[in-house]
């Protein structure tokens, strides 16, 4: 169950169009918010909402520096995630393979590539 709501968390996350921009931002190296804010035009506070989102998700870690918060990439939900979608990759995958032999069984491979 725990699995699920941080996959949860991860995928609500990325579904944001601003969220995975800072994500891509945030893989050249870290950054203020501040840093983050600047090219965006949006105001500090709708940012610190989008940082503190992947925060909670854990795609983004946060750390008090001076009068700034530093943010840099976190790395163990993306890893859940991506095992999750692999799993399902393969699954599909052998379903498909599954169902190019029955059509090739059942039709014949010259009738089927038509």
């Amino acid at each position: 169950m725990v699995q699920q709501e941080v996959l949860n968390r991860v995928f609500a996350s990325l579904s944001d169009p601003t969220r995975r921009d800072i994500l891509i931002r945030l893989g050249a190296g870290p950054a203020t918010i501040s840093e983050l804010t600047a090219p965006t035009g949006m105001s500090l506070t709708g940012m610190k909402k989008h940082v503190q989102a992947l925060e909670n998700a854990g795609l983004v870690v946060t750390e008090k520096v001076g009068r700034s918060r530093q943010c840099r990439l976190g790395d163990a939900p993306l890893d859940a995630a991506m095992a999750w979608i692999s799993f399902y990759q393969r699954l599909w995958a052998r379903r498909l393979d599954g169902l190019d032999a029955y059509l090739t069984l059942r039709t014949g491979p010259k009738e089927r590539d038509r």
